[in-house]
């Protein structure tokens, strides 16, 4: 039973709009009844990222026959990949060295959307079904905070009430079954995923046993790489300032220049090929570890593509740099930082490093693997004559040899200060 001052809060919201990330499913519909009865005026909002088998037209009928004054269905791939993927392609963007950040990419572009119908409905509240225990909470609220202050989120999995009355899926089948709210009659996986045009992910269930291997039939994007094609298939991966313009495929000669489809044609290549398979435990940000399993094709051979040009391009210094760069934009994004102002200055000095990544990469797949056979650029920075070793000298670039001897000793003269005062060179005393 509810306390006399929640019920006091009740009705405080009774007419105030609300506008929920909606996805159709167990939880958010019956996060909608919860919140109509509160006194919400709901808004459903169902964000397209090129998640498969989705039948919109039956979520936005479901929104409505539980209670939904409107429901909104936005088509976000094509921003998606342009404002988000290409520029963790630009980074060399992964998490804890692994994850290609997927989900975490998806989130601020979802909740950018959300907080625009919440302004244009005149909503003071956004909600959504992330739990209280993963990143997705931390990602949405902060995202809303940064693009509207003046915005409340809801987040009933961390509500008090909510929590009292729905301990598990048992609660919230029974609770749909009273309300009269449709349950899919398709058994649910015995682990959770989550999907749009850049990867696949799943974790809980089964697999929080970090043992306990993928289930075969689970993989939705990528072959198994033993059972990928007995043939190599290549590509040419065309970039500008660091963004892949063009793709061809040498294999059969297919070409695609426009984003979205470029991106969506490296899914299907680099998936067919198996390639971007992962199985990790990482840390949330929350600070619990969690086992995730990853498919991110097209992600992960733009990642090898991208560093092998920049390898091409980019000064030794500012490729020092950038390595420290591109760890912290993967920090700040999994942390759901996308709208901090420190984010914003790492974009903008990994957008100044990638003014000369343009060129070409080609590249071949086979059963999970990716080997590069070739690259070529116009701001190229590699001089074949100054690294051959059958010429003497450095060709346009003054270089001698002989010039090796002070560069040795300059760079050495500290080793020898620090050894000197050891008395032996670290690698031969055995007292420590």
């Amino acid at each position: 039973m509810s306390s006399p001052a929640a019920k006091k809060a009740k009705k405080t919201f009774v007419g105030e709009k609300v506008v929920l990330a909606y996805s159709g499913g167990l939880d958010t519909s019956v996060i909608l009844k919860w919140l109509s009865g509160q006194g919400f005026e709901v808004i459903c909002y169902c964000a397209n990222v090129g998640q498969q088998g989705e039948d919109y037209d039956a979520i936005t009928k479901k929104a409505k026959d539980c209670g939904a004054s409107k429901v909104y269905i936005e088509d976000l791939c094509e921003e998606f990949v342009t404002d988000f993927v290409f520029e963790a392609v630009k980074a060399n963007a992964q998490y804890e060295g692994r994850y290609l950040l997927g989900t975490s990419l998806a989130r601020p572009v979802i909740a950018k959307r959300q907080v625009e119908i919440a302004q244009k409905e005149g909503a003071k509240y956004v909600s959504h079904g992330a739990t209280g225990k993963g990143n997705d909470q931390v990602r949405f609220e902060m995202c809303a905070q940064a693009l509207d202050s003046k915005i409340t989120t809801i987040a009933p999995w961390r509500d008090a009430e909510f929590l009292e009355k729905f301990k598990g899926r048992g609660d919230l089948l029974a609770y749909a079954t009273e309300q009269g709210i449709p349950v899919s009659s398709t058994p649910k996986a015995s682990y959770s995923i989550d999907e749009n045009l850049y990867h696949t992910s799943y974790e809980s269930g089964i697999l929080e046993d970090p043992m306990t291997a993928p289930p075969p039939e689970m993989f939705k994007m990528t072959v198994d790489p033993l059972k990928a094609p007995d043939k190599v298939e290549s590509l040419r991966i065309e970039f500008a300032k660091g963004i892949p313009v063009k793709v061809t495929n040498k294999t059969d000669g297919t070409v695609k220049e426009k984003p979205l489809e470029l991106f969506c044609y490296l899914n299907e290549v680099a998936g067919r090929n198996g390639i971007g398979r992962i199985d990790i435990v990482e840390n949330r940000f929350v600070g619990i570890k969690s086992r995730g399993i990853y498919e991110t094709p097209a992600g992960t051979l733009l990642r090898e593509v991208h560093l092998d040009l920049e390898g091409l391009c980019l000064d030794k210094e500012v490729v020092r740099i950038r390595d420290q760069l591109s760890e912290e934009f993967a920090r700040l994004c999994y942390n759901g930082f996308w709208y901090a102002p420190e984010m914003e200055l790492v974009k903008h000095a990994i957008d100044f490093s990638q003014r000369d990544v343009e060129g070409a990469v080609e590249v071949a797949l086979y059963k999970g693997n990716m080997t590069v056979t070739g690259r070529e650029s116009a701001k190229s920075l590699y001089s074949a004559d100054l690294a051959s070793m059958e010429i003497e000298n450095g060709g346009s670039i003054d270089y001698e040899p002989a010039d090796a001897q002070g560069f040795i000793r300059i760079n050495s003269t500290r080793l020898k200060a620090y050894h000197s005062l050891r008395g032996c060179p670290a690698s031969l005393k055995t007292d420590f």
